[in-house]
């Protein structure tokens, strides 16, 4: 426990140094916005591609690991599906809540792997957001809806022009066509995927909400305890019934038990989802998830 905790502590602190950084008059509001979108749309994109062109995509393990992605999905869409006929939960709510269960950080989710399993762990890891990324999308986007003005554009164009789904695309691209990263490209790449995950982390600091806790405790603790202790424990379950072992196994958990993503806030104040719930979900996860990783991370390893 203490090494996985000595491992954790730079992460989260990174995040609360960005938090700190963003409400002092250092940086104005221009410089957050513009490294949030160097971030996601260049650096992180860089990391992916580096990745995804020279894994072993011929590892047995990732068909299975597929499938216990999607399994993983289904059952907690379901879930939410079943509570929502019985609660009778609001379409702007019912978005929210779901994102926050189903929805991931993956600067943070990344770092753990990059840390704890360095690059093998982080090309299975790009892996895993090539399926998350997209489905976790498209739910998202429907849940908040509600078929309601649903269209396919409407479903399609935020998954289609997402630079995370179209850089894991090119990564598995040249990976297959043997194209690979030639003349060096390679160490270009691997220099932008560099500053992308402590970017990546401040970043996640700076669009914490911390003032949203109180907007509605019980909901938001409910939800966290789904998100960070629930899933996880399915997560495991899952894992078992698939078969899945060693690094596959380990991701397969991490990237269920980690906060959910703060671009969640963003869709769901796109689509009329209630945005100030989605914002102290996203606080309270990442605030909690320093006390419950260690605890899942130890328990796997």
């Amino acid at each position: 426990m203490f090494a996985i905790l000595m491992t954790l502590w730079p992460l989260f602190a990174l995040i609360l140094l960005g938090c700190v950084l963003k409400r002092r008059p250092v940086f104005d509001a221009g410089f957050w916005n513009g490294a949030e979108k160097l971030n996601y749309y260049i650096l992180f994109p860089a990391l992916l591609i580096s990745s995804l062109a020279t894994a072993p995509l011929d590892n047995p393990q990732l068909p299975k690991l597929a499938l216990s992605l999607v399994i993983m999905l289904g059952l907690a869409t379901i879930g939410f599906v079943i509570a929502k006929r019985f609660r009778s939960i609001p379409v702007a709510e019912f978005g929210v809540l779901i994102q926050g269960a189903i929805r991931f950080n993956t600067y943070l989710g990344l770092s753990i792997v990059n840390d704890f399993y360095g690059p093998p762990g982080v090309a299975v890891a790009a892996v895993i957001l090539a399926v998350l990324v997209p489905l976790c999308n498209i739910i998202s986007v429907i849940s908040l809806s509600e078929f309601q003005q649903l269209s396919l554009r409407r479903l399609l164009v935020p998954v289609l022009t997402n630079p995370l789904i179209i850089s894991c695309i090119i990564g598995m691209l040249l990976n297959i066509s043997g194209i690979g990263l030639p003349y060096n490209t390679h160490q270009f790449a691997k220099l932008l995927a560099g500053a992308s995950l402590p970017l990546g982390l401040l970043c996640v600091g700076a669009a914490l909400q911390v003032a949203t806790i109180r907007y509605s405790a019980l909901k938001i603790g409910f939800n966290s305890v789904i998100r960070l202790c629930l899933m996880p424990l399915l997560a495991i379950a899952v894992a078992a019934v698939t078969g899945l072992n060693d690094l596959e196994y380990h991701l397969f958990v991490i990237f269920f038990a980690i906060p959910t993503a703060p671009t969640a806030y963003i869709l769901s104040r796109q689509l009329g989802g209630d945005s100030q719930l989605m914002a102290g979900i996203i606080t309270f996860q990442t605030m909690v998830a320093v006390l419950t990783l260690p605890v899942i991370i130890t328990m796997i390893t």
